[in-house]
């Protein structure tokens, strides 16, 4: 089966083309105003180079932005709010808690539905049902002419609708009726969870996404039949993959695409490579997302902030800093060298890609130290000009009081330190000890810090796979189809029982596999939210589809008392919310590596303040001693004095220092 991959970055569009053992990667520039061409570009590289036709394609994934960046920027569709009556306000409410605890000035993000699209929908209903009928008159009434004044979408999220979703489904049905043209996203069905500012939030997001994310994947479709490619199937923020329909409906669920494609791969790859238990640095043109991967999966989250704005959903718990290749350094008020959040994206870029770019990267200050090379051109055909980027960072250092070589070695220091910070979010003050644990760098960046950021988080190993420049591109084939499905439940003392559960993931799970396809091969996954009665967070606990409320009881206790220090037996115990995933078995490769020739030399590089001959690797690696620089296909591998790294057998490098 030949199974293609297609990422979109903020710089870089990847493809990886991948048939039984062989693998083929390409990357092409993006193309903000239409990622669709973008895409086209590099699939056509991809093509090419594996010496294939469109028509030979059986599966084709696709990893994008859209709505992460559509949500950030603000740019979404204009979005009406059906609430119950007197809680129409509830996504400007929020939680009452400060953006920022220590900076009265840091606000929240103004809301999606501005006042004069809040509706409040006359019903009520509470835990054990319907309290005030729905009056679908009044309702009628209400919606008429939102269609004349613009708006584009829907949200609908009414009271206990995650129990009784009777009336969101009757709401709904008035809606389309009197506004055919308008998406409609009700929160029962995007997002079945209690607490109700989160499920409201959730709800207006994946409206405001759904027509944005509708119409680019329309796009995406006729590119893809144009080139004779099979219909594209999506990357969800949980890590698994759909298809494009479903995608469409729901554009929450796709927030984190692009990360989570990464993320699934890294977990695979630092798998396969023996490190079940590793950090996953993806640094790109534009940012760093960070991961953690336990047992070849990447840890998972029910729900996180993404810009700001809460979401309850399945989603790979990624952390993301402004620092990738492509990071502008800056200098701010106190003369302190900065690098980021900002980017110089992929037009203009960073000064060294000769387009126009003046402001000092973090690319630029990798070149002059020697650590990318004029000579050697990027992966996606960027040739590097080495005195654009010595005058960008000069013009940083002059006023700094630095030379230039002083001034990216900080650019480098500095965004390194921003990346292990965000290292630590993920590890350290989750409970967990990095220096136990590899770093899975990846990215058209990320291995040439490796080595600086293990350093400053005390690891001792670095695994580079032989793909990294496109792991995410990677990852999107060696993604599962899945189907995630969540329900808040509330059961707790006599209604606790193994047959409640059941009949709950019974429903789920064949809900899951109708919407797969009724494939034979799905598996199914199951977790319980579990909590002591009387707490306001959940921990996640896997069982199976009818657990024996003893055992979950069992399991609880003990991540509890892993996770807080102390456990509490003769609490009542609640169960919140079941989890469900329904997937089909993932592409599973002999290898992932891509030949290619193999040349040797040396240059002068920067290390801690020196300059040192290097040996410059290129193509099959075997052992390299540092200090040496390895130019992998799409990505480039810095091996500082104390280092070494081996090749695998399937390309993969070993960094270990010592």
């Amino acid at each position: 089966m030949m199974v293609l991959g297609v990422d979109v970055g903020g710089t870089f569009t990847d493809a990886a083309l991948l048939t039984g053992d062989r693998l083929v990667t390409a990357k092409a520039p993006s193309t903000p105003g239409d990622q669709s061409e973008g895409v086209a570009a590099a699939v056509a590289v991809a093509l090419e180079r594996a010496g294939a036709g469109a028509s030979d394609v059986d599966r084709f994934v696709h990893g994008m932005t859209v709505g992460t960046n559509a949500l950030l920027e603000g740019e979404v569709a204009p979005t009406a709010l059906l609430a119950t009556e007197g809680f129409t306000d509830l996504e400007e409410l929020g939680r009452q808690a400060r953006a920022d605890l220590y900076r009265l000035c840091a606000g929240h993000p103004p809301p999606l539905v501005p006042v004069h699209w809040r509706i409040g929908v006359r019903e009520r209903s509470g835990r054990d049902g319907v309290i005030a009928d729905l009056d679908g008159e009044h309702l009628r009434e209400s919606v008429r002419g939102l269609a004349e004044q613009g708006v584009e979408a829907v949200a609908v999220c009414l009271l206990w609708s995650f129990r009784h979703p009777e009336h969101e489904r009757r709401v709904a049905e008035l809606v389309a009726d009197e506004l055919p043209q308008i998406h409609v996203s009700t929160s029962h069905e995007t997002a079945r969870v209690f607490r109700e500012y989160e499920r409201c939030t959730t709800t207006v997001v994946d409206a405001a996404l759904s027509p944005l994310l509708s119409r680019y994947l329309e796009r995406l479709a006729g590119r893809a039949r144009e080139l004779g490619l099979p219909a594209p199937e999506v990357m969800l923020s949980s890590g698994g993959v759909v298809d494009a329909d479903a995608a469409a409906r729901h554009g929450s669920w796709t927030v984190l695409s692009g990360p989570a494609g990464g993320a699934a791969g890294a977990a695979r790859m630092a798998d396969r490579a023996g490190a079940p238990e590793a950090v996953c640095l993806d640094m790109g043109g534009t940012s760093c997302d960070v991961s953690v991967a336990v047992g070849g999966v990447a840890r998972a989250t029910g729900g996180r902030q993404v810009g700001g704005r809460a979401l309850a959903l399945p989603m790979v718990d990624v952390h993301t800093v402004g620092a990738g290749g492509g990071s502008v350094a800056w200098a701010d008020e106190g003369e302190a060298l900065r690098v980021g959040p900002r980017s110089a994206g992929a037009r203009p870029g960073p000064a060294s890609y000769g387009r126009g770019g003046a402001e000092p990267t973090v690319t630029d200050a990798n070149l002059i130290l020697g650590y990318l090379d004029h000579g050697s051109p990027l992966a996606g055909g960027v040739k590097l000009d080495r005195g654009a980027a010595e005058r960008a960072v000069a013009a940083l250092g002059q006023g700094l009081g630095l030379s230039v070589e002083e001034a990216a070695a900080g650019i480098v220091r500095v965004a390194g330190a921003e990346m292990a910070r965000a290292v630590r979010v993920m590890t350290v003050e989750r409970g967990a000890d990095p220096r136990a644990m590899a770093l899975v760098a990846f990215g058209g960046a990320g291995p040439l810090h490796a080595a600086a950021i293990a350093d400053e988080l005390s690891m001792t190993r670095v695994v580079v796979p032989g793909s990294s420049g496109v792991l995410s591109a990677l990852g999107l084939v060696l993604s599962e189809r899945r189907r995630d499905l969540v329900e808040s439940v509330l059961l707790t003392g006599d209604a606790l029982t193994s047959r409640a559960i059941g009949e709950t993931t019974a429903r789920l799970a064949a809900r899951g596999r109708h919407e797969l396809g009724g494939s034979d091969d799905a598996q199914t996954r199951f977790s319980y939210d579990l909590r002591y009665a009387g707490e306001a967070f959940e921990l996640a606990v896997p069982g199976a589809g009818e657990p024996d409320p003893r055992h979950l009881r069992r399991a609880f206790d003990s991540l509890h008392e892993d996770r807080y220090g102390y456990a509490d037996p003769d609490a009542e115990l609640e169960l919140v919310t079941i989890r469900v995933a329904v997937a089909e078995p993932a592409t599973e490769p002999q290898t992932v590596s891509g030949a290619t020739e193999t040349s040797e030399r040396s240059r002068s590089v920067l290390f801690g303040g020196h300059r040192v001959e290097a040996t410059v690797r290129r193509g099959a690696m075997g052992d390299v001693a540092g200090p040496a620089v390895c130019e992998l296909p799409e990505a480039t591998l810095v091996v500082p004095p104390g280092w070494h790294a081996s090749a695998g057998s399937d390309g993969t490098l070993l960094m270990e220092r010592g």
